[in-house]
Formats: C-alpha cells, structure tokens, sequence
C-alpha cells in the first residue's frame, strides 16, 4: 500500500513537473518562466552600480530565494523519474544545473553569481508550454540547409581567410607602424573588420595606396556577405522542392499527427502522439491510473 502511494505521488508529481498537457502542469511551467526572467531581471539590477547601491540587500535575497526554489525543483524532477542519471545527463539537465549553482559559487568565488544570467536558456522551455515544437519543421529544413551547404561555405571562409591574409600583408608593407599597422596579425585583423563592414575606427590607413585598397576591400565585403547567403538559400530552396513532391495524401496523414507534451517517466522522451499509451521509445505506459 505504502509503494503504491508513492508510486502515486512520484507520477502525479513528474505530470505536473515534466508536462503541460494538465492545469497543473501549465501553471507550473508558468510560474517557473516567471521566476526566470525575474532572476534574469535581478542579475541585470545587480549590474547598475547605482541601483545595486541602494538596493543592494534587496537584491541578493530576491535572487537566493529564486535560487533555493529552482534547487528544490532540480531535486524533485531528479526524484520523480526512474533514471535519474538520464535527466541529469540530458540538455535540459545540464542548463538547469548550470542555472542552479552560480549562486552558491558566488559564496567561494568572488564575481560567479553573473553566470545566473544563464538561466535565460531555460526560456527554451516556452516551446513545450506552447507546443510550438510540432511548427518547428522550418526551422528543422533551414538548420538541414545549412548542414548541407556545410562544405561550400567552409571552402568559402577559407578563402576569405587567405585573403584576409594577403590583404592584410599588402597592408602591413604599405602603411608600416606609422598608420598603425605595427605587425602582421594586426593587419589581418584590420582586413577581416573592413571586410566586414564592421569598421571599429581603431586602425585606418592615411596613405593613398593604403586608402585604395582599403576602398577595395570594402567593396568586396558586400560582395562577400551575399554569398553564404546565396549558398544556404540554393539548398533551403532545394530542400523544400524536394518536399513539395509528397503526395496530398501523406501531407493529410501528417496533419492528423497530434503530439503532445507527455514525457516518459522512465527514458524521458517526449513528442508522443495524443493517443499514445506507451512510450514510443522504450514502451513504459505513458499514464498510470
């Protein structure tokens, strides 16, 4: 009786915690972004001398409430599963660790409890509250595209580099450590800003020579941004070709996939269809009566 009460308590308890498919289990997301960005919010105070001045105690306890309520949820969704070592090991695991103990290395280390603004990663949960993971195959297609054009743009930012780095020698021979350019690396740097177009002003060349290639250099980084561009639009292009070609029938099947927020108390996975009893992965039941 007493294992069935708690068998009980950990299921209701990892619904609420690891779902959002229940009342419960919404509110409970929403709460915890709540207090993210309110950590968020209270680490960026903290920053501003003036307000941290007056405020300064405020603060720092605002910021150790929200940090034991976050240990204390870490705890629970460790207690709750039947792997603990999967949670603890899988992404969500990890940043939420990571969000957890900068506050508690403050008290060692001097100048840490800055790395609480990590905790904005945990925002990345909104997408199961919302469930806006099953409109997320564009963003797949795109991440798909880039894979693709992987080789392209590689051999392309290496040629860039290589002319980055006979520009910024021409360069370096031209203006000489008169104009700034005091060495070769430096130069290079110069080149790869310029080309750019991100212009920091630190370095400018003052001799004519100097200033036409600069002008050059300029020009061609217009050019250059386009072309990654150009690249990973040709394989999105592609790739949403190569979709369009599904038949209107499978395209109906893929609607009616409904998934939902239910996560397996044992693996952890998630992404199962409404209907679904058992765990697509490793087929423990889904929902215990």
């Amino acid at each position: 009786m007493e294992s069935e009460n708690k068998h009980t308590w950990r299921t209701k308890l990892h619904e609420i915690i690891y779902e959002a498919d229940t009342p419960a289990g919404k509110l409970f997301d929403v709460v915890l972004l709540i207090a993210i960005l309110a950590s968020i919010i209270l680490v960026m105070l903290e920053s501003v001398s003036s307000f941290d001045e007056k405020y300064h105690n405020l603060l720092n306890i605002g910021e150790w409430i929200i940090t034991i309520l976050f240990t204390i949820e870490y705890i629970l969704r460790i207690v709750t599963v039947n792997k603990p070592i999967k949670y603890i090991t899988s992404f969500y695991g990890i940043i939420d660790l990571l969000s957890t103990i900068p506050k508690y290395l403050s008290i060692i280390f001097a100048g840490t409890h800055a790395l609480i603004a990590l905790r904005a990663l945990r925002l990345i949960r909104i997408f199961r509250i919302l469930k806006l993971a099953r409109y997320l195959g564009a963003s797949n297609q795109l991440a798909n595209a880039i894979k693709a054009s992987r080789a392209k743009i590689s051999v392309f930012l290496f040629s860039v580099l290589i002319a980055s780095v006979i520009f910024g020698t021409i360069m370096y021979m031209v203006e000489g450590a008169e104009s700034g350019f005091t060495n070769i690396p430096k130069s290079v740097y110069w080149c790869i800003v310029t080309m750019t177009t991100v212009g920091f002003g630190d370095i400018a060349p003052v001799t004519p020579l100097g200033q036409f290639i600069a002008a050059v250099i300029m020009i061609m980084g217009y050019g250059i941004i386009a072309v990654p561009t150009g690249i990973v639009s040709a394989e999105y292009t592609k790739a949403s070709n190569t979709e369009n070609k599904i038949s209107d029938e499978e395209h109906k099947q893929l609607e009616t996939v409904v998934l939902n927020s239910q996560c397996c108390i044992n693996c952890l996975a998630e992404k199962h269809q409404d209907d679904a009893i058992y765990c697509h992965k490793c087929g423990c039941k889904l929902h215990h009566d």
